[in-house]
């Protein structure tokens, strides 16, 4: 829950570096939530929920996207790369499961390090 309210307080910060860790924790929670907004929604018909929280956490996500691309030290511009059908969403999942890059990038300093 830390990693996802961590990644909330950021909500559109695209500068430094996301943790690999960081980043498939919140994704992991995003997940459980929207599932669980989108049976609650079918059933109360509400179907609108799940909406409006995939809208509100568009931001955050697309921000901690970008972090993660940064720390392994890649631009942000790379997360466009998902306009490419099929081959640009696996070559994204790529970079992102990746390891962090070692050593302090023009990104700043490396997350594993500052809270190792």
């Amino acid at each position: 829950m830390d990693w996802y309210l961590g990644v909330l307080k950021k909500y559109a910060v695209f500068e430094g570096r996301a943790r690999r860790k960081e980043y498939w924790m919140f994704v992991l929670f995003n997940l459980i939530v929207s599932v669980v907004l989108s049976i609650l929604g079918r059933f109360a018909g509400l179907i609108v929920l799940s909406w409006i929280y995939s809208l509100a956490l568009f931001i955050p996500s697309l921000a901690v996207s970008i972090r993660r691309l940064h720390d392994t030290n890649r631009s942000g511009w790379w997360i466009l790369i998902t306009l490419i059908p099929i081959i640009g969403a696996i070559i994204l999942l790529v970079f992102l499961v990746q390891d962090s890059d070692p050593q302090e990038n023009q990104y700043g300093s490396n997350p594993k390090a500052v809270q190792a």
